[in-house]
């Protein structure tokens, strides 16, 4: 996601997001390659997804501009961060990749995902997107990738905010972000 709309500081936890953090923590701390990681990660955050006592008010605030990012925790060694990202109707990321794993979960609302996947350049013909899935992913929905094979879009497609968990297989506070480029390419839809 896009750093340009983020200011990242120390987030207040709750009881039961410090819980999430050590069953994280736990969960990456078995070295599995990123796909499995993403996979059980997703695993530990549904149990969660939706919980009235997870988020402060504060971290589910969005911003009438533009989707906004709360940095939720970043483990201390750079192994993971968790970051939940608020979206108004309407709002939406570029096309992009990521600079490691990640598995997500919807906390609230419905998150519109469209997936793509990159056909490099061959002689004349310029490199371009294809989309491969359109997803609705409504509360309670979890999902997980890990490059390559992560290209996507994501945007607010509803009429009401919807909020999502986004744990990331790196220090987020550290980079600011998780998306490792911006695809600006032809898309076939």
């Amino acid at each position: 996601m896009s750093a340009s709309t983020t200011a990242y500081r120390a987030a207040r936890t709750t009881e039961r997001l410090h819980a999430l953090v050590c069953d994280l923590r736990e969960a990456v701390g078995r070295g599995l390659p990123p796909d499995l990681t993403a996979y059980l990660v997703g695993e530990r955050l549904a149990p969660h997804l939706g919980a009235a006592d997870l988020l402060t008010d504060e971290q589910r605030e969005g911003d009438p501009e533009r989707y906004r990012q709360h940095l939720l925790h970043a483990e201390h060694d750079g192994s993971f961060s968790l970051v939940g990202i608020v979206w108004l109707p309407g709002q939406h990321t570029p096309v992009h990749d990521h600079v490691s794993w990640c598995a997500t979960g919807v906390h609230e609302g419905a998150e519109h995902e469209r997936r793509y996947r990159l056909i490099p350049a061959a002689g004349d013909a310029p490199a371009r997107l294809v989309a491969t899935e359109d997803l609705v992913n409504r509360q309670g929905t979890v999902s997980g990738f890990a490059p390559p094979g992560d290209i996507h879009r994501v945007w607010n497609g509803g009429t009401e905010r919807a909020v999502s968990l986004h744990v990331y297989g790196a220090d987020i506070s550290r980079l600011g972000t998780s998306v490792r480029r911006v695809y600006e390419l032809p898309a076939d839809r």
